[in-house]
C-alpha cells in the first residue's frame, strides 16, 4: 500500500495541500495497476456524493455511516436512510458497487466524551468539534481494519463549513493506532463542493440545516421537535413505498 507519510515528507515547511498529495497517491496507484479498497466516514449523504463520483474511478468504497453525534434519534434514522438510498441509486446508475456499512447508534458515547472532557459549552467549531471528529475517524479506521479495508478517510472534507487541515491532522495520528492508512483528503476542491450541489439535486438528496449534534442545533436555535416530526412524516413515507 501506499502511504501519504512519504509525499507529506517532501512538502516540509509548507502547508500541506491534502488534496495534492491525493493525487499522487491516485497517480501511483494508477503506474502500479493498484486498485485499493478504501472506507470513508460519511456524516450525510450530500457529503458523500462527490466524494463517491471521484474515487470510486481509482477504488473499491465502502461508506461507514458511524455518528453518535446526530440528535434526535428519528432524525439520524432519516439521515441513515437517505445515505443508503443514495448508495444504492449511485450504484444503480453507475454500476458501481459501493458498500453501506452502519454503525450501531450509541448517542450516549458522543454525550458522555463530551460531558467528561468538558466540552459541553465549547463554541461550535471548537475543541468539542475536533474531539467529535477524532471520534469519528477512531471508528471508521476500526472499521477498516475489521472489514478489510487499504485505507481509511472522511467526506467530511467536502464541507467549507469543516476544518480539512485539522480533519488530514486527526486522521494521521489516528492511522498510527491502527494497521491501515489513512487517506487524505480535501474534497471541497476542484469545485468538489459545487458538484456535490449539484448532484444532490439531480438526485434530490435531503440536505439537514445544523450538522447533528445537540449542541450547535441548540447554538442555532433548532427545534426539535419540528426536526423529529419532519423526520418521522418522511420515515413513514418512506416505509409505505
Amino acid at each position: 500500500m501506499i502511504e501519504m507519510d512519504g509525499i507529506v515528507a517532501k512538502m516540509k515547511n509548507q502547508k500541506i495541500n491534502y488534496d495534492r498529495v491525493l493525487k499522487k497517491m491516485i497517480q501511483q496507484w494508477e503506474r502500479t495497476d493498484e486498485r485499493p479498497k478504501i472506507m470513508l466516514h460519511s456524516c450525510c449523504a450530500p457529503c458523500s456524493t462527490y466524494v463517491l463520483e471521484f474515487l470510486s474511478q481509482y477504488a473499491d468504497l465502502a461508506i461507514y455511516f458511524a455518528n453518535p453525534n446526530i440528535h434526535p434519534k428519528k432524525e439520524y434514522e432519516r439521515r441513515a436512510w437517505v445515505q443508503k438510498d443514495f448508495i444504492e441509486k449511485f450504484n444503480q446508475e453507475n454500476g458501481t458497487n459501493v458498500r453501506y456499512i452502519e454503525a450501531p447508534y450509541k448517542p450516549h458515547e458522543f454525550m458522555k466524551m463530551a460531558k467528561e472532557r468538558g466540552l459541553m459549552e465549547e463554541p461550535e467549531g471548537g475543541l468539542r468539534c475536533r474531539a467529535c471528529f477524532e471520534m469519528r475517524l477512531d471508528m471508521v479506521a476500526e472499521a477498516a481494519v475489521e472489514h478489510g479495508y487499504d485505507y481509511f478517510g472522511s467526506a467530511l472534507t467536502l464541507s467549507p463549513k469543516k476544518n480539512a487541515q485539522l480533519i488530514n491532522e486527526l486522521g494521521a495520528e489516528v492511522q498510527k493506532l491502527y494497521d491501515v492508512n489513512y487517506l487524505p483528503s480535501d474534497f471541497k476542491k476542484n469545485k468538489g463542493y459545487e458538484r456535490s450541489l449539484e448532484m444532490c439535486r439531480d438526485y434530490n438528496i435531503y440536505r439537514q440545516c445544523y450538522c447533528g449534534c445537540v449542541f450547535a442545533a441548540q447554538a442555532q436555535g433548532i427545534d426539535f421537535k419540528e426536526v423529529n416530526q419532519a423526520a418521522k412524516a418522511f420515515l413513514d413515507t418512506v416505509e409505505t413505498k
